[in-house]
């Protein structure tokens, strides 16, 4: 039989049916895997095209804060105080740094970064978002930016930036007035609108450029700029440009502050001038002072150590914060408490033997002139500075109307000048007392108080202020340093709001008693200040000089100032003003450890007066001493005194 070798045949059917349903499953699974892809194009292109729009144009553009120019300051006539000029940071967008602190070191191999630097940096890096670029170093010179230009594409994230820094022209001669700009710190970003200093590197730290701030600042605008994947800039799209600050024009003469400045070389202490019947501030000075140029670019530490730990204190503010005693500057309005309140008459009398008592006591208070002074009526007694006189006025008043009275004057509280951190000396009172010393008032201390002694404390813009109400009769505006501000973009004008000091005259004749008796002070046979104020002059002045203690005297002890150590010596003070008619300015000179108030302080006062009225006779007297012997200061206990002008 055969064997068959034919294979079977083969199911078409069969394999048609598997085959079909293969290729229906293939064409489903390619089908839904189109409409998933056509899905998610559209959630992509349609759904999220303005998200990855926006970010597509972040990745291409970037939004840049534009910093506003500071604006300048000038004085009274248009000198500039305050400057920008031009000068380059280097800065750093921590996003953009893939390792900073290797970064950074590599930057310091290309020119100084110092620990200081670095510091801060690190601190603005913490209150500013990564996106931010952060200031590292400032000033850079043109060497070190050409050196940087070189390795530029090293250093993704990091750019040479120009920039306005201050620049003050005259130095430390308006330290104390200005102020100074310095870095922006994290500090400084918690009280401030964060979003005005976005492009900012400063900020005003003291004196105008703080208190000012505001104004001087300006309003920070804005750029879009194309840039490539390094984060170069290619070119600018859109800009918003910054509104520069406004233009501060102060009431200070700049020459007057040079002069002040000179007239005080050598003596620690402060000079305040200011005009009478404005209230405008003429000069300010605090000696000694500093450099304010110094904190632009951030004062290194060592530096620092070296102004605060100076004795000397370059940095306090005098003028503004120093409280003295006001010794017999404080005589003239002693004696118009007395006469306004009715408590003396202007025909009123008092003879001194040389000391004064209490009734029922022992103690004497005595006067500077050993036997006295005679019989002195009001004129007399300001001008031989009698201390039993005004011992007695004291008495009779009482401490409450002595307070109440010579707060019109500004005495006890802030000036309101435009200046942070015034103080506001001391106005004692029984009330005063009881609440800060919870003890009661005593007899005594109203005595001294009636020459300037014991609690009582003011400052030199205090006496500038006074001397101001007295020159100008009782009404003259606060004192101030601002005297118009001007929009740099429109070139208008600002002026701002005054306040007066006004002190109810009760009888003419009473001032002009105690201003004759101030005139008689520099004027007259026994003035105090006579042997001391130099040559004759075109135009009459009147003053009052001052001595305070700083140490007391003990029962019988005799003040000898070349036997006491220069820093236990008395203050010497000075207030005046002039033309006596028609006053032009008024001055008041604090120099501390300086002695005698009539022979230190006097010239220092007719040095500045005559150069602001324009009388360059007695330009050369600071510092000098007239011939004669210096008789030492009252002593407000039982002490041997002989000082004229305390």
């Amino acid at each position: 039989m055969r064997r068959s070798n034919s294979k079977p045949l083969r199911d078409a059917v069969r394999e048609n049916q598997v085959f079909r349903s293969r290729a229906l499953t293939g064409l489903v699974l390619v089908g839904l895997a189109f409409c998933i892809l056509v899905a998610r194009f559209t959630w992509l292109q349609v759904f999220q095209h303005e998200e990855f729009t926006t970010r597509s144009e972040d990745n291409r553009v970037k939004l840049r804060a534009l910093a506003p120019n500071r604006g300048l300051i000038y004085d009274r006539k248009g000198r500039i105080l305050a400057d920008n000029r031009p000068a380059y940071r280097l800065e750093v967008i921590p996003e953009q740094v893939e390792d900073l602190d290797l970064t950074l070191a590599e930057l310091g191999a290309l020119f100084p970064i110092s620990e200081d630097d670095l510091e801060r940096f690190q601190k603005l890096k913490k209150a500013r978002h990564s996106f931010q670029s952060v200031p590292v170093r400032f000033r850079l010179t043109e060497s070190e930016v050409a050196r940087f230009a070189i390795d530029r594409h090293r250093f993704p994230g990091v750019d040479i930036v120009p920039y306005q820094t201050r620049v003050y022209p005259m130095g430390p001669e308006f330290a104390h007035v200005l102020g100074y700009v310095g870095r922006l710190d994290a500090e400084d970003l918690k009280r401030v609108d964060a979003s005005r200093y976005s492009a900012t590197a400063h900020i005003g730290k003291t004196g105008i450029e703080s208190y000012y701030e505001s104004e001087l600042h300006g309003d920070v605008g804005h750029e879009r700029v194309e840039i490539n994947v390094q984060g170069r800039v290619l070119g600018s799209l859109e800009r918003e440009p910054p509104a520069s600050g406004k233009n501060l024009y102060l009431t200070i003469d700049a020459e007057l502050q040079q002069v002040a400045m000179q007239a005080l070389s050598g003596y620690t202490g402060a000079i305040v001038a200011v005009e009478p019947l404005t209230g405008d501030l003429l000069a300010l000075v605090s000696a000694p002072s500093f450099d304010p140029n110094q904190f632009i670019g951030g004062v290194s530490r060592e530096n620092y150590q070296t102004l605060i730990s100076s004795p000397d204190r370059p940095l306090f503010n005098r003028a503004l914060q120093g409280g003295y005693e006001p010794g017999s500057t404080l005589k003239p309005y002693i004696a118009l408490a007395g006469l306004e309140s009715g408590t003396i008459p202007l025909s009123h009398t008092v003879f001194s033997s040389g000391f004064f008592q209490l009734p029922g006591q022992d103690r004497r208070y005595r006067d500077w002139k050993r036997g006295g002074h005679g019989s002195v009526d009001v004129v007399g007694a300001i001008e031989q500075s009698v201390n039993v006189f005004f011992y007695q006025l004291a008495y009779d008043l009482g401490i409450n109307s002595i307070h109440d009275y010579l707060a019109q004057f500004g005495f006890g509280q802030p000036t309101g000048i435009d200046l942070r951190g015034e103080s506001s000396g001391i106005l004692p009172s029984t009330q005063w007392k009881r609440q800060v010393h919870g003890l009661p008032w005593y007899p005594g201390e109203t005595v001294i108080t009636g020459i300037g002694q014991g609690f009582t404390v003011t400052t030199p813009l205090q006496l500038a202020q006074a001397a101001a109400v007295i020159a100008a009769r009782g009404h003259s505006p606060r004192i101030h340093l601002l005297d118009r501000l001007q929009d740099p973009a429109s070139g208008d004008w600002e002026a701002p709001t005054r306040q007066e000091l006004n002190v109810p005259i009760v009888d003419n004749r009473n001032w002009e008693a105690v201003i004759q008796g101030m005139a008689r002070v520099i004027h007259g046979e026994r003035g105090t200040a006579r042997p001391y104020w130099g040559n004759a002059s075109p135009y009459q002045f009147a003053g009052k000089s001052g001595t305070a203690q700083v140490y007391g005297l003990e029962e019988g002890e005799e003040y000898v100032e070349e036997e006491v150590a220069t820093h236990l010596r008395h203050h010497a003070l000075f207030i005046a003003f002039a033309p006596v008619e028609s006053p032009q300015i008024a001055v008041s000179v604090v120099v501390e450890h300086g002695g005698g108030g009539a022979r230190v302080a006097a010239p220092i006062a007719r040095r500045v007066i005559d150069a602001y009225l324009g009388d360059g006779s007695a330009l050369s007297m600071a510092g000098t001493e007239a011939a004669g012997s210096d008789p030492a200061r009252p002593n407000v206990g039982a002490g041997s005194v002989s000082e004229p002008s305390g």
